[in-house]
């Protein structure tokens, strides 16, 4: 005689993710309370779906509640736990996520969910807002999205971030976001062999985010720009350019003096002896000048 049969049959899950996206925010049966944003927005959720759905939650709901004597209860407050610093439209996403695994973006908030989804450790929130800012991905978000993909360590999104930086470079460093970079971001920017820029453009605007930087951090400018002015490739400027360009540093010391005048040996000595080699490539939007033929391309 054969034995009992078992399977796992599986419904609609859409069906099943309707149903529960009618408890997004929904008083109604809701255990928990959260006040969010400037706008102290009441968002209400519950407590079994958080917590099996996020460990952080988990963690957050399995404290004792304010004031107990007993530090090891296992009751979990009611709240309002005060979220003061997300958007109320941020943290909603999110509550979204884990009731439906499933999320509604838009341009304006995605970067703010990336942010929420790596503090809550939501991997797959993560991966989702990734995808979002890549396909609508703009000249005016593209240095912000870096900026962002950096610091949560996204390498897919930095990298493609950086290639769209490269296509369209001119445009990019005009926009506030590029003022916004911090050095570490801006140096990396500046590696590029591709970007599409010629280099005396790519001086400005260097010097203009030198300027902002130094405002923002209350510090000179040599000091807030140091690392990404080590990236400039002024042995490809043409003596008249360095000329205006010493002018111009006098004024805020934007570059070390030992920098320009390795860009003048270079030029005297028609090669770019004692040069790091990165410094003499031309970049894709370099415009040619006559001296470029004389650089050495594997110089040291």
């Amino acid at each position: 005689m054969a034995g009992p049969c078992s399977a796992r049959l599986q419904g609609d899950v859409a069906a099943f993710s309707a149903a529960l996206r009618t408890l997004v925010n929904n008083p109604q049966f809701s255990d928990v309370m959260f006040v969010v944003g400037q706008e102290q927005q009441k968002v209400f959720a519950h407590r079994c779906v958080l917590a099996c759905r996020c460990q952080v939650f988990r963690g957050m709901l399995s404290q004792a509640p304010a004031g107990s004597q007993d530090s090891s209860s296992s009751v979990p407050p009611q709240g309002p736990f005060i979220l003061g610093n997300v958007q109320p439209e941020v943290f909603l996403a999110v509550i979204e996520f884990l009731y439906t695994n499933s999320v509604t973006l838009n341009s304006h908030i995605a970067l703010e969910v990336l942010t929420s989804s790596v503090e809550y450790g939501l991997q797959d929130l993560c991966k989702l807002c990734v995808k979002f800012i890549k396909d609508t991905l703009s000249v005016e978000q593209v240095c912000e999205a870096l900026q962002a993909a950096v610091t949560y360590g996204q390498v897919d999104l930095q990298q493609h971030c950086l290639a769209f930086i490269e296509g369209c470079t001119a445009a990019v460093v005009r926009t506030q976001g590029f003022r916004e970079l911090s050095d570490v971001v801006l140096a990396r920017v500046l590696r590029s062999d591709r970007l599409d820029v010629d280099e005396l453009d790519l001086v400005q605007a260097v010097r203009e985010w030198a300027h902002v930087s130094s405002a923002v951090l209350e510090r000179p400018v040599p000091e807030v720009a140091a690392l990404p002015v080590r990236e400039l490739r002024l042995p490809l400027l043409a003596p008249s350019e360095l000329v205006t360009l010493e002018s111009y540093n006098q004024q805020d010391l934007l570059i070390p003096v030992e920098n320009i005048a390795a860009a003048w040996r270079a030029h005297a000595l028609r090669r770019g002896s004692g040069v790091p080699s990165r410094l003499c490539r031309p970049r894709r939007g370099t415009r040619p000048r006559d001296h470029h033929r004389h650089l050495e391309p594997h110089a040291k």
